[in-house]
């Protein structure tokens, strides 16, 4: 959602630079019309650069780069969750939770109890911890892309704004002028 509104804001502070661009034009066009000096001066001035049309009707949007790798990095880590956890994937009745904790486990087994079945839910709570640090950290990351898109959003929104308000100014004064005509 936060991509999308990314491209929501690129397209319209696009569509406002055109609006600008567009007054301007209409601007030496009304100084055309108002006097035979001001048709001079807009022969001898330069024309304002023509801006390029939009590939496709879509302009290209590109979310922050921290913000992709932890999305790529939450679904990697999601399907490899879910491969794993034995809600999610099918049962193989032949296997025990217990015969697979010892296997599976990162912590070496002498710091483990040497009760067989308390060394086994050792390993399976280990194993739990270490799921839930994974799933933390993929939050983490999650939480630091999305503040980074929004700090980015937030300049751009900054950046709009100014814009807007400018654009306003001159529409109110191009008006006028049209209405003095």
């Amino acid at each position: 959602e936060l991509v999308r509104q990314g491209e929501v804001l690129k397209r319209t502070e696009q569509m406002v630079d055109k609006m600008d661009q567009d007054l301007k034009t209409s601007q030496r066009h009304i100084n055309s019309i108002k006097s035979v000096w001001g048709g001079l001066v807009n022969y001898f001035k330069a024309k304002p650069p023509e801006s390029k049309p939009e590939q496709n009707g879509s302009p290209e949007y590109y979310a922050n780069s921290r913000l992709k790798e932890a999305m790529m990095s939450s679904k990697e880590q999601e399907s490899k969750y879910q491969e794993s956890h034995p809600n999610l994937r099918k049962l193989d009745n032949s296997d025990n939770d217990f015969g697979k904790a010892d296997l599976v486990s990162s912590v070496q087994g002498d710091s483990y109890p040497k009760n067989q079945h308390l060394r086994a839910y050792h390993q399976k709570i280990d194993n739990n911890l270490d799921e839930m640090s994974s799933g933390l950290s993929r939050l983490k990351n999650l939480a630091l892309g999305l503040q980074t898109e929004i700090d980015e959003q937030d300049e751009v929104l900054d950046r709009l704004t100014k814009k807007v308000e400018i654009l306003d100014v001159n529409i109110k004064s191009t008006d006028k002028k049209v209405r003095q005509l």
